[in-house]
């Protein structure tokens, strides 16, 4: 019977912990939950090598693989190294394509380097870096959700999504979820995807109900 259990690995996005995904709930007598978690990158390390590290995470043969925003860009990365059943991306891109104009414009001038990331304990403004919206109202909310603050992190981070370089026509066995008012990643850069009205880059946390209702189909598939 267990070897019809399906494992899925989840990846939160940046700066951002296993518990954005603690209300999605997938049937247990189906599927297999596991959660990944960013560690600190080793100094001038690839997003390719540190999704082979990442890789050391994963314990089951085709697995899978479920990342949010530069989580989404990690999974990518990491099924280049190792076999996948499938890969499914939530508010994040597939093609560099997909990249919104102001951080073509970052890869080209290098401003994202001036950005004050020493400034990530500051709630307010790693909720900006990390979900794309000002939350004064929610700063409790988030400081759940967003636990790395490392400074070498968040830099690193911000640089390898602006450089990522991804021309390949996206595999067959990846599926792109994405929010329809999305303000990291906007909709209108967006091409082949299942789109969630009035979807955010938080819907995972906002939308559990969408995602829990239509995860397991779309896994399934």
């Amino acid at each position: 019977m267990t070897e019809d259990i399906i494992h899925v690995y989840f990846m939160p996005g940046m700066a951002a912990n296993p518990s954005i995904f603690k209300n999605i709930v997938l049937p247990e007598e189906k599927f297999e939950r596991h959660m990944l978690e960013w560690s600190i990158p080793k100094k001038n390390m690839t997003l390719s090598e540190y999704a082979i590290e990442m890789n050391k995470k994963i314990l089951h043969r085709n697995p899978v693989l479920v990342g949010v925003s530069f989580g989404g860009i990690l999974v990518q990365e990491m099924a280049k190294f190792i076999e996948v059943k499938k890969i499914i991306v939530i508010s994040s891109i597939k093609h560099e394509s997909e990249l919104p104009k102001r951080m073509i414009f970052a890869k080209y001038t290098k401003i994202h380097k001036l950005l004050p990331t020493g400034l990530v304990n500051n709630m307010e403004l790693l909720a900006k870096y990390a979900f794309g919206e000002t939350v004064n109202k929610r700063l409790e909310l988030y400081e759940e959700y967003l636990s790395v603050k490392d400074k070498y992190y968040i830099d690193w981070s911000i640089d390898q999504i602006v450089n990522w370089k991804q021309t390949e026509k996206p595999l067959d066995y990846l599926v792109h979820i994405h929010g329809e008012k999305d303000p990291v990643f906007p909709m209108v850069n967006i091409k082949d995807c299942i789109s969630v009205k009035n979807g955010t880059h938080t819907m995972i946390i906002h939308r559990a109900k969408w995602f829990n209702e239509n995860l397991p189909t779309i896994i399934l598939q």
